[in-house]
């Protein structure tokens, strides 16, 4: 599933509706146990960190490519292992908090963007 959804994302960048596949990702990539663990990993693997931030920056007034975005880097990146961190440091260097920040700015009246993009904020920071 995790390479399906990148596929898509890879595949039609301008298409919103595609883009909000985000969501998808983030929905697999929950979970701490070591399946979960793994499927977090896989998806930064097939590039999913970099495609979510290029989804949220090509799509600014979407709500859901913005919410559903913030969600699936918060999943892929959260952990307390080394790899964890490394995945963090990947979707700074990609431009996540940026992104998180334009997510919030873009739809200060929605709360679900406020709530996850705070999070997301606070999880790379």
């Amino acid at each position: 599933a995790i390479e399906a959804i990148v596929a898509a994302l890879q595949v039609h960048p301008q298409v919103a509706g595609v883009q909000g596949v985000c969501g998808a990702l983030g929905l697999v990539c929950s979970g701490t146990d070591a399946a979960g663990l793994a499927r977090k990993q896989r998806a930064a693997d097939a590039g999913g960190i970099e495609l979510v931030v290029a989804a949220m920056q090509a799509h600014p007034q979407v709500v859901s490519v913005q919410d559903f975005g913030c969600c699936a880097l918060f999943n892929v990146c959260y952990g307390s292992d080394a790899a964890a961190r490394a995945r963090r440091q990947r979707a700074v260097i990609a431009g996540a908090t940026e992104a998180a920040v334009g997510a919030m700015q873009a739809h200060p009246g929605d709360a679900a963007v406020q709530r996850h993009g705070q999070r997301l904020r606070d999880l790379l920071a």
